[in-house]
């Protein structure tokens, strides 16, 4: 019985070790890249409306990661995002990008008239800015839209537009 209690207290001693050690070795050792690959994204606004020439947020955090992209490049996130990707980044806040920062702002505007109300729009848009039943008028929620004209390709009977808005 005394062997097995032994057993029992080596093997306990020796996890508590290892857990303390990689404790301090996870508090010591810089961020891999992946780690701070996944507190970029964090700070991106999710849109996944490919704005900055990527696809997504993710693979435009891995490129601001790598030093292969700019970090003023996503219009949605706008100058908060910016100034919050340099402090956490250790980078210089630029002003958001001159492809990227058109005067104003422009947002997705549906003519209700040609509407067939597909749901192509509403199923393409990353931020749920449109809304409507299906076989009815869909609308944009000016509000919600980033501009990212994710919803006109989709849309079989071109009804669906980009407007300046103050």
């Amino acid at each position: 019985m005394t062997a097995l209690l032994t057993a029992v207290a080596i093997i306990a001693a020796i996890a508590l070790t290892a857990g303390w050690l990689l404790s301090v070795a996870a508090r010591r050792l810089p961020p891999g890249d992946d780690d701070l690959t996944s507190q970029v994204d964090a700070l991106l606004p999710q849109t996944q409306c490919a704005q900055c020439g990527y696809p997504g947020c993710r693979p435009y955090a891995q490129a601001i990661v790598a030093h292969e992209a700019d970090i003023n490049l996503c219009p949605p996130g706008g100058d908060a995002t910016v100034r919050r990707l340099a402090e956490l980044l250790g980078r210089e806040a630029l002003p958001l990008a001159s492809a990227a920062a058109a005067p104003g702002r422009v947002v997705a505007v549906i003519d209700e008239a040609l509407c067939i109300g597909c749901t192509h729009c509403r199923t393409a848009c990353p931020v749920d800015a449109i809304v409507g039943a299906h076989q009815l008028m869909h609308t944009v929620l000016a509000d919600e839209c980033t501009g990212c004209e994710l919803c006109i390709a989709p849309c079989p009977v071109d009804c669906i537009s980009l407007r300046q808005v103050a």
